[in-house]
Parts: structure tokens; sequence; C-alpha cells
């Protein structure tokens, strides 16, 4: 068996499968001369976006505080402080996309908050990784057998198997519509970007002798 000749192939498979995460980003912003109001109203904008989102739940199925930024404003020309400036930044994870465009809105709609996002992506341990991985497996398989077919023989036994990675593409850019009629009345609508997955796999196979000539 050992001195039985071998046919080495990669398998390969690319999907496209639906989103399961939309990820976006709000910051809540305040500045003023004052260090004491420039808190105040940063506490206050940061307790607005609470608010919204937990009246969003459960279309919220994560949400993170990132870091809290404050630091003194100075002029270019000394340490003089000419004011205080703050940030703090949540990051907010849905599955729920029907909700989304509108949850967004109404965070934008919030004094001094900027709203970044969605950045469209598939859960770790998302079924469409096993698929495309198993899928990359049978290419292998028939890629052997048509190797073998060519030479007259036939696959016997699988010798080696190795996975050469899988990979997911990178976000993509969201599409956006905007309705109005009479009191403007907004509507954000968006296309959730479908998510290229890729798996690759080399195998070794063992066949039977060849018919050659």
């Amino acid at each position: 068996m050992a001195d039985a000749p071998v046919v080495a192939v990669r398998g390969e498979a690319y999907r496209e499968v639906a989103p399961e995460l939309a990820r976006f980003t709000v910051t809540a912003t305040a500045r003023d001369r004052d260090r004491e109001t420039t808190l105040t109203r940063l506490a206050e904008r940061a307790a607005a976006v609470r608010a919204l989102l937990d009246a969003a739940e459960p279309a919220v199925e994560r949400r993170e505080t990132g870091q809290v930024h404050v630091w003194p404003v100075t002029k270019r020309s000394g340490d003089r402080v000419v004011a205080y400036q703050g940030s703090v930044s949540t990051t907010v994870t849905t599955t729920d996309f029907t909700v989304l465009g509108d949850l967004m809105l109404r965070l934008a709609d919030q004094e001094q908050v900027e709203v970044a996002g969605p950045v469209w992506s598939l859960r770790p341990d998302s079924p469409a990784y096993r698929e495309v991985r198993q899928a990359a497996i049978a290419d292998a398989l028939v890629r052997a057998r048509e190797y073998a077919e060519a030479l007259g023989a036939r696959v016997i036994a699988l010798r080696e198997l190795s996975d050469t990675g899988m990979s997911a593409g990178p976000p993509m850019m969201v599409k956006a519509a905007y309705a109005r009629s009479g009191e403007p009345e907004r509507e954000l609508e968006l296309d959730p970007a479908p998510q290229p997955v890729h798996a690759a796999v080399e195998a070794r196979f063992t066949i039977s002798e060849p018919v050659l000539g």
C-alpha cells in the first residue's frame, strides 16, 4: 500500500450567504469651556443613547461601551485651556434587520451624536462555515476521482487531508433610501450585504494502478 500511486488535489468551495449580524457604532460628544458642563452634557447624551437602546430591546442583541475620552482643548500658541471636549462610544449588535434603519436614524437624531455603520457579518459559529468546508472536501474528492478516471484507475482511500484556510469577504457599503411626505417622515432602508465565504483543502488519495497506453 505504501508504494500505491497517489493523486494530490486541492478542493475549494465558495458561497455567498445572508449576514446574521449587523454592528454599528454610536458616539456621543460634548464640548464647552467649562469642564463640569462638558461632563454633564456628555453624561446626559450618553444616557439618551442608552434609553433609546433600552427601548429597542430585544432587537439589540449586544452593546458594548468603548473608551470614554475627555480632554482639554488648548490654544496652539500655548498651554492655556480654551475648552473641554469629551466622547463616549457604544458598539451595538443586532440580528433584527427590519428595525435597524429606524434605530440608527433615531440615534442619529440626538444632539451631538454620530452613528457609523452598519458592518454586516456572520456569527463565529455560523453553519455556513461548516457547510463550505464540507463542500470543499466534496470538491477535492470529485477532482481526485476525475483524475483517477482519466488514468483508468479509481480512488481507493484517503491518505491525507489538510485545511488550507477559510476566509470571509470584507464588509460592503450600504445602500440607503429616504422617503418624505408632508411632515418629514424619515425612513432608512438598508440592504444587507451578502457575505462571501471561501474554504480550501488539500488532499492526497491512494488510487488503483493506472491503465496507461
